[in-house]
């Protein structure tokens, strides 16, 4: 039976092969008996698609003939069908710069002609070329705009919408966001099987058995990667293959089964040799080279290591391939240019003397009014000057008897602010963190009325089933809806407790839930002000934590204060540190002898032992002028000690990190 099943497997490629070889040639033979120019464009156009999977150099080649053609015609909508070919080209060489300038080109001239397909299509294929750069970010919006855009596409163009429902689920995945990519995913999924992409599907298949593989679920992930594996085998997609068979791969290594893991790295590189894929050549020899060398089997780890060398010198060579193909375009672009140019410089050299001469007039009148208005403006300052010494003169009696009412006030100002500072802190921190669920109900939602659409056809054409089905995912769509409008309602109740002016009105309150939520806040919040800073936050709560009667709005101010100086330590340490330095935060919650504890804990600059008893002292400050006003350990000493009988105490070590501990009593 397997003989039989790889014979087959074997005359099905040979026959695509020859098929493939056959319209190349038909394509070839109507290039040169093309007559006029709208030939000879249609036959380009279809050359460059027919080399596109197999040899890009010549796609790029015929993609820039055909531009040139049309930018001569003044097709604009052809010429942007050549800037995206060649945009997917050499998006498929590794050379994202260039894709993306061609995109952009693409994209401008799509705007102009209000063509809404081909808008969403080049929006769509931008998005992709920043997935491929890592580059999520800047890849979301894109994605987003052409979902957006492709909801009005004729039943023709569903292909289209699919393969924009996949990259947004690679963004997500790439992003280790599992639900969000496996809801993509599962949208396209369907649509595939329903009409039949098979073009698409196999790399549905492999996406989402990443999505199983991120949620630790193997069997499903092995079971999504075989389908891809023959999905891909039967439309004969080489990288596809290649791509799936190195997942699969990567699934048994991870698992501990080398011999699978290095059988299906093996069939990975024997596919990206076939389709002549040398950045996915160097992928799989990269990991068989990996795999063998943890074997120890330093003759196969040899043979890997020379594949994986052959292909960079071959990507190198690429490279120079692509330059030499960049420049000679540019320059049949550059000459185009200079012809149409010189057309226009004799009537543009008459109006450029007409303004020359206008210009050196109206630059007469410009300088002789600055001269009047410098003159004027002078007196005026002067005046304004003697009216302001004068006035000065007569206020310094006044002066002198304000200052010491003054000054109260501004120690009361400064106290004041201090209190309200940490609400400032948490303002870019609070619009991070509930962008999120934002962006759960909009997409959700969105969703919600695509399917009510689709629920009232088929309840149109009595097809229960399918009724029951899309009725069963939107409930669970309104269960996300609520369950993310909650979690936003949470984080702007906690906003408005904590901008409230303390009452001294104390509540039961669970401080597990009180603190994960600021110190995530004040992290987001520091992310916003510095967008390299990152450090690893670490929690352990004691599930088990008692209620705890305090003034919420007032522990908050503690917990930001701690949150704030924790996090602004390992920032301030990671500037000067090696590259082996992790900034890292911790906060633990735990019980012991009546009390709550609270512990926040940073491996950054600490204390010197010279200050660490003049840190409490109010207007004490380690911090730059304008940083810090060093009122927030000292506000947060008395809430603890004078307004709920606790305790801080701090445990530090300069350079090595500094720990506070919150001590609260349960009664």
């Amino acid at each position: 039976m397997k003989k039989l099943s790889l014979l087959f497997l074997l005359l099905i490629t040979f026959f695509f092969a020859a098929a493939q070889k056959k319209r190349i040639d038909t394509l070839r033979l109507a290039l040169s008996k093309a007559k006029t120019d709208t030939m000879r464009y249609e036959a380009l156009s279809n050359l460059c698609n027919a080399y596109f999977l197999s040899n890009l150099d010549s796609a790029i080649v015929l993609g820039q003939q055909g531009y040139l053609l049309a930018k001569k015609n003044n097709w604009a909508l052809n010429q942007e069908k050549c800037l995206d070919d060649m945009a997917g080209a050499y998006n498929n060489l590794g050379d994202y710069v260039k894709s993306l300038e061609f995109d952009f080109k693409a994209l401008k001239i799509a705007e102009n002609s209000n063509d809404l397909y081909e808008i969403s299509r080049v929006n769509d294929n931008i998005g992709s070329t920043y997935i491929q750069q890592q580059d999520y970010k800047k890849a979301l919006p894109y994605l987003r705009l052409a979902l957006k855009q492709s909801k009005t596409f004729a039943s023709s163009h569903k292909l289209y919408r699919a393969i924009i429902y996949v990259n947004t689920g690679e963004c997500y995945l790439d992003s280790h966001q599992a639900d969000s990519a496996e809801y993509y995913l599962n949208v396209s999924y369907n649509d595939c099987k329903k009409l039949n992409f098979t073009d698409v599907i196999g790399t549905v298949q492999r996406d989402l058995g990443e999505v199983e593989a991120e949620k630790g679920n193997k069997s499903g992930a092995l079971q999504f990667f075989r389908q891809a594996v023959l999905s891909d085998k039967a439309i004969d997609d080489s990288e596809a293959l290649s791509i799936a068979c190195l997942s699969t791969a990567s699934l048994y290594h991870k698992y501990k089964k080398q011999d699978s893991a290095e059988y299906y790295a093996q069939k990975a590189l024997e596919a990206a040799e076939t389709g002549k894929l040398e950045q996915d050549v160097l992928n799989a020899g990269k990991v068989l080279y990996t795999f063998y060398d943890e074997d120890h089997n330093l003759e196969q780890a040899y043979k890997y290591f020379k594949i994986t060398t052959a292909a960079k010198d071959s990507l190198y060579s690429q490279d120079k391939i692509k330059q030499l193909l960049s420049i000679d375009f540019d320059e049949k672009e550059r000459q185009q240019e200079l012809q149409t140019a010189q057309k226009e410089a004799q009537a543009e050299a008459e109006n450029r003397l007409r303004t020359y001469i206008l210009s050196g007039g109206l630059g007469v009148l410009l300088l002789l009014a600055i001269i009047f208005w410098r003159n004027s403006n002078q007196r005026k300052k002067a005046n304004r000057l003697l009216s302001k010494q004068k006035h000065e003169i007569e206020e310094q009696r006044d002066q002198t008897n304000k200052a010491l009412t003054e000054l109260k006030l501004t120690q009361n100002q400064l106290i004041q602010s201090e209190k309200m500072a940490s609400l400032g802190e948490l303002t870019a921190g609070i619009a991070h963190e509930i962008q999120n669920p934002l962006n759960f109900v909009n997409n959700f939602s969105e969703v919600s009325v695509e399917l009510l659409e689709e629920l009232k056809e088929e309840a149109k054409g009595g097809n229960n089933e399918d009724v029951i089905a899309i009725a069963n995912d939107l409930t669970k769509n309104l269960e996300k809806i609520n369950h993310h409008g909650k979690r936003a309602d949470f984080i702007v109740k906690g906003m408005l407790q904590h901008s409230r002016t303390s009452t001294g009105e104390r509540q039961l309150s669970n401080i597990n839930i009180l603190a994960d939520e600021f110190f995530k806040l004040s992290y987001q919040g520091l992310r916003a002000k510095d967008k390299n800073f990152n450090a690893e936050m670490v929690t352990h709560f004691n599930p088990d934590l008692p209620f705890v009667n305090v003034v919420q709005q007032d522990i908050g101010r503690v917990l930001v204060n701690l949150f704030n100086n924790a996090f602004y330590a390992v920032n301030q340490k990671s500037k000067t540190a090696g590259t082996d330095y992790k900034p890292e935060v911790s906060l633990t919650t735990l019980t012991e002898n009546g009390q709550v504890i609270i512990k926040v804990k940073d491996n950054g600059v600490g204390i010197p032992d010279a200050i660490k008893e003049k840190i409490m002292q109010p207007f004490f400050t380690t911090k730059p002028t304008g940083e810090g006003t060093g009122l927030g350990l000292s506000l947060s000493y008395d809430i603890l000690v004078k307004g709920h009988n606790g305790t801080l105490d701090i445990n530090s070590k300069e350079g090595e990190g500094s720990e506070f501990i919150v001590k609260l009593p349960l009664n």
